[in-house]
């Protein structure tokens, strides 16, 4: 009764809300349940020019983006974790993919990815151009005082300088000891041109900061079926079992806690020649375009990246039996910090003029990379040279590349990575077909190969180099409403913690076979979203991967009150039972093990209703509820998920 008058005085805030900022938004496209102010994050669709059009890049892509406005996603839009990410129990968590995928970028590596799912990086940065300001806010409170910030504001200062500002910030005391989170995430890009439009440069930003707290699971499974521990705090964990954690959403105190700050800036000049022309489009209107030939183009980047662990009231026994300590009692520390200074020269051909989707690069680049430990520090460099031939036609049915990539001295010196991407779209009846390939041969991450902490220093001198092949085939129709995507993956030394502290490789080559199929089905105003994957290892791979993955929602959909979009439904989430990665804290990595199995005790269920009013979405779900009538699924040996949880969240945007 308190949800449903909930919903309705948040309709009618919205309204009103809405009645006083008018039509200042405009039609950008369609998402899910009706019609949209912004147009799903596709870039192939038109859209009709209102009062805003806004556009991003993703640096080294000619593809145009539009903000996704959907509703029919939470894990997508709101939280930004695919549905297909395990985490350890709590939002903000370490998090890996459930459905397979190696690291396949040659060079030095850190090897600390466990937070990536949240963070910002330049991969996935946006540079924007809007005709006008535009802010995005996004707040989530849930239970347990789980909270979740989102602000995002860009400008175009002149038609030349575009500025953007993005915030994230995570917060989840959880639901059992030490496992606090509080992350807060940063970035800013930006974008110039010159007034003869023959400079460009853009810059990207960002500073993640995770503060995760590390409980080592629970002692036993046995617990929860005892109605003593109905409230899960009381239950017994491994790591800060005894000490008091105190927590809020700007100032958490975490007795065992993994810290990982992460600071990246990269500065991108171009300088073109080519043809300009002035173009007039009445007597009164006219711009200048310009299009260039040749490229001379310049990279600056610096990373930053610091992990530290720290447990100042250690219990004996995990650490003796989980890492083979003659263990002391004493404060257990690890630190490792790692700092890159990159500088990449490129040359780039446009062979046919007014598509820079079509091009050749070549260039080269240098890296400095420095490493700081508790008990020694590092220098070393690596020299690499790359070329790139992209061609994506101007009508957008056909698009190929082709990359490669060699380190040809330094600490990395032998690596390499070649790729090559075919698309072609056919036509509405049969959708758009890929093909990729890609191979790595890549020095292993340098987390396999030294780790210190305050007890010990684990060294391994005897890893070979990965060598990693991927084949991929997918497809997607927009008018059937499908996606499928098959990899063939072909691996040699696959290294691994085989426990908690030791890396070692696998004995031979494997194969794996991954086949994910997404189906939209509509019947009236019925819908259901089906997603499927299929695992299956060939040989002695020493991965573990659930045969199946599944997820499943079932919706009802409609628009309403003429700018009502409405979603409500059921969502289920399921695997098959398998030998689950364990968590190593100290290391802060994921660990293969084959003694434990993790098994669905009943699927991860959720009921929602997600709504759409203009420029207003909101998200009521309630998660979990599975531990009604079942205990709580685990996501790692001794992780589990969290009991059932009510959560708020809210989108809006605005036009300034």
């Amino acid at each position: 009764m308190r949800s449903f008058i909930l919903i309705c005085c948040l309709l009618v805030s919205v309204q009103q809300l809405q009645a006083q900022i008018g039509n200042r938004i405009n039609s950008l496209g369609r998402g899910s349940g009706g019609s949209s102010t912004m147009q799903r994050d596709t870039g192939t669709h038109k859209h009709d020019v209102d009062t805003i059009t806004i556009t991003y890049r993703r640096l080294g892509e000619p593809t145009d983006f539009r903000i996704d406005s959907s509703i029919a996603d939470f894990n997508g839009t709101f939280v930004r974790v695919p549905a297909n990410y395990v985490f350890l129990g709590n939002n903000g968590s370490p998090a890996r993919n459930i459905l397979f995928t190696p690291f396949m970028k040659a060079g030095f590596d850190a090897g600390f990815h466990t937070f990536d799912p949240y963070g910002f990086n330049h991969e996935n940065a946006r540079i924007y151009t809007t005709t006008r300001p535009y802010t995005e806010l996004q707040y989530m409170i849930g239970s347990q005082q789980e909270q979740q910030i989102g602000l995002l504001h860009t400008q175009n200062r002149t038609d030349r300088f575009n500025i953007g500002f993005e915030y994230q910030k995570i917060y989840a005391p959880g639901y059992f000891r030490s496992q606090a989170t509080n992350h807060n995430l940063y970035r800013i890009t930006s974008r110039f041109n010159s007034k003869n439009k023959r400079y460009n440069a853009y810059l990207s930003y960002y500073f993640n900061q995770y503060a995760n707290g590390e409980n080592g699971g629970i002692r036993s499974d046995t617990f929860l079926n005892n109605d003593r521990y109905s409230q899960r705090k009381t239950i017994d964990v491994n790591l800060g079992n005894y000490a008091t954690t105190s927590s809020s959403l700007f100032s958490t105190t975490i007795p065992v806690k993994t810290s990982h700050d992460q600071s990246g800036i990269l500065f991108m000049q171009q300088y073109d020649w080519g043809k300009g022309d002035t173009i007039h489009v009445n007597d009164t209107t006219e711009y200048y375009k310009f299009d260039p030939v040749f490229r001379v183009q310049y990279t600056l980047k610096f990373n930053n990246d610091n992990y530290s662990y720290k447990d100042g009231q250690p219990d004996t026994f995990f650490y003796a039996n989980k890492y083979n300590w003659a263990f002391s009692g004493d404060t257990v520390t690890a630190k490792h910090n790692w700092k890159t200074l990159s500088n990449d020269l490129s040359l780039i051909q446009f062979p046919i003029r007014g598509n820079q989707a079509h091009f050749f690069n070549v260039g080269a680049r240098f890296d400095n990379i420095t490493g700081v430990f508790l008990d020694t520090d590092i220098k070393f460099s690596n020299l690499a040279i790359h070329g790139e031939y992209r061609n994506k036609t101007r009508n957008k049915k056909w698009d190929f590349s082709a990359k490669g990539e060699m380190y040809l001295a330094g600490e990395n010196s032998g690596d390499y990575n070649v790729s090559g991407m075919l698309s072609r779209y056919l036509n509405e009846t049969w959708g758009n077909v890929h093909l990729y390939f890609n191979n790595v041969n890549r020095e292993p991450s340098y987390v396999y190969k030294y780790f210190s902490s305050s007890y010990d220093s684990w060294y391994n001198s005897t890893l070979g180099k990965e060598n990693i092949t991927q084949l991929q085939f997918a497809a997607n129709n927009a008018k059937l409403k499908y996606d499928l995507v098959v990899n063939y993956y072909i691996i040699n030394n696959y290294t691994y913690f085989e426990n908690y502290y030791k890396s070692v490789q696998s004995p031979a080559l494997f194969n794996l076979l991954q086949i994910s199929f997404s189906k939209h089905f509509r019947l009236r105003k019925f819908n259901w979203y089906a997603d499927v994957s299929f695992q299956q290892v060939h040989g002695d791979g020493r991965i573990n991967v659930p045969t199946i993955w599944t997820r499943h929602r079932f919706t009802y959909e409609n628009k309403l009150f003429n700018n009502l979009n409405l979603m409500t439904g059921i969502e289920a989430r399921y695997n098959t039972s398998y030998y689950a990665d364990d968590y190593s804290p100290v290391t802060g990595q994921f660990v293969y093990q084959t003694t434990q199995k993790v098994k669905y005790n009943a699927p991860d269920l959720a009921a929602f209703v997600h709504f759409r009013i203009k420029s207003f979405s909101a998200f009521i779900r309630g998660e979990n509820l599975n531990t009604f009538f079942a205990t709580n699924n685990f996501a790692a040996p001794y992780y589990l998920y969290n009991n059932f949880s009510f959560r708020l969240g809210i989108r809006w945007w605005f036009i300034n």
